[in-house]
């Protein structure tokens, strides 16, 4: 059976910027992804953030001496600095970039540095000036020249008050290009899917009645999301395709964002020939025959409504399901039904004609659309399985598994 891929861990160097403020929510960001931190804390990082509050949220011991006899016999800074998958420094001062560039290792941060073989992201933080500064920017230019990362700083108002480029990217931004970073290495690696191209559709999509009104449904997108995730995580090359959601952008995936039934047909068909395609899109099976090009104003309080003509929206997941020489080789539907959930989701893999159905109960006492649990039944032509209730998150997993295992059958 396959299996999640193992833990991933990251060394977090903290070094002396204010912006290390901001390292306790992007170790929290990178734990909720699943991603083990370790950290180094230099004594200007210190006057910033403590190593209590960082050991707290990675749950690691931190590293701050490196002539500390008990922490060099525990792990050595030459085990220190390989015993991760990458070495992420954010903050990186210039004061850090500086010594990075020219291999100087005066302290444990340093040190580690110039001793790894490790992937080494860099997260620069400092005054706008700093960053400008012909010195600080050829230092940039030849670390990323040996092959260092750079989650360049963005403009932005700073603690000295001064505004332009040098100030932190935003934590969600970073833990983004680490997820990034790791499931590229598992597209490249030997990750169940790797070298599958999975589309997944999750959302709802709106149909215009005019410039101000639209049709709809209760769809938050966020199995669809979880799902593309999931994918992801066991190396498939992922695009989302997505109506309008509210929700963050996955990392380290194409997502094609769109609002109607008709932009998503489009988005899928424009894609290259695709292995596995998971259609979680709530899509509307009607829209408005016309759509008015000036809002539809009443007159009075008495006015009749006008009559609503309605036409058929296109039928993405079964157009995925024909038979042709570019049909996914495993198309998954989505049921969302709110009596005998069962019976017609079975009628409708046999209508759609794809390959599995995942059906699920959304009626008026259920909170699955726009709650953060589900309770599903997967069914294909032979079996039906039915899943006790999960977090949204492990309903994805369990069905990016089974997945794969269904795709092992041809290894």
């Amino acid at each position: 059976m396959s299996q999640i891929p193992p833990v991933r861990s990251v060394l977090l160097v903290v070094t002396g910027s204010i912006a290390a403020f901001k390292a306790p929510e992007l170790i929290r960001m990178l734990r909720a992804a699943g991603i083990a931190v370790r950290c180094v804390l230099t004594k200007g990082g210190a006057e910033f953030v403590t190593p209590l509050t960082l050991q707290a949220l990675s749950g690691e011991r931190v590293h701050t001496d490196l002539f500390s006899l008990t922490a060099e016999q525990e792990m050595g800074h030459i085990a220190l600095s390989r015993s991760a998958d990458l070495v992420l420094v954010c903050p990186a001062s210039a004061d850090f970039l500086a010594k990075m560039a020219h291999g100087l290792a005066d302290d444990i941060a340093s040190t580690l540095l110039l001793a790894t073989d490790t992937p080494v992201m860099v997260a620069p933080a400092m005054n706008v000036r700093m960053w400008e500064h012909a010195a600080t920017q050829a230092n940039v230019t030849l670390l990323r020249q040996r092959g260092v990362q750079l989650i360049a700083p963005v403009d932005g108002v700073m603690a000295c008050g001064e505004s332009g480029p040098g100030r932190m990217a935003e934590p969600a931004d970073i833990s983004d290009t680490v997820v990034g970073f790791f499931r590229q290495k598992l597209r490249e690696g030997r990750a169940p899917l790797a070298g599958r191209r999975a589309l997944v559709t999750a959302g709802p999509t709106h149909e215009p009645l005019d410039p101000v009104r639209y049709i709809a449904n209760r769809s938050s997108g966020l199995q669809g999301y979880a799902i593309a995730e999931a994918l992801a995580d066991l190396g498939a090359d992922v695009t989302l395709v997505s109506g309008p959601t509210q929700l963050r952008n996955p990392a380290g995936m194409a997502v094609i964002r769109c609002e109607t039934a008709r932009d998503m047909q489009a988005a899928v068909h424009a894609l290259k020939q695709q292995d596995i395609a998971v259609c979680t899109a709530a899509v509307a099976d009607w829209r408005p025959a016309a759509q008015a090009t000036q809002k539809l104003k009443k007159q009075s309080r008495n006015d009749v409504p006008p009559p609503l003509a309605l036409t058929a929206n296109p039928d993405i997941l079964a157009e995925l399901s024909q038979s042709s020489p570019i049909r996914p080789q495993l198309v998954v539907g989505f049921a969302a039904e709110t009596e005998n959930v069962a019976q017609y989701a079975q009628a409708k893999l046999k209508r759609k004609q794809c390959d599995w159905i995942v059906a699920n109960n959304v009626g008026a006492n259920s909170d699955v659309m726009g709650g953060s649990e589900n309770e599903v039944m997967l069914i294909t032509s032979q079996t039906s399985d039915a899943w006790p209730r999960l977090s949204k998150t492990e309903v994805a997993r369990k069905l990016a598994v089974a997945i794969a295992d269904w795709f092992s059958r041809f290894l």
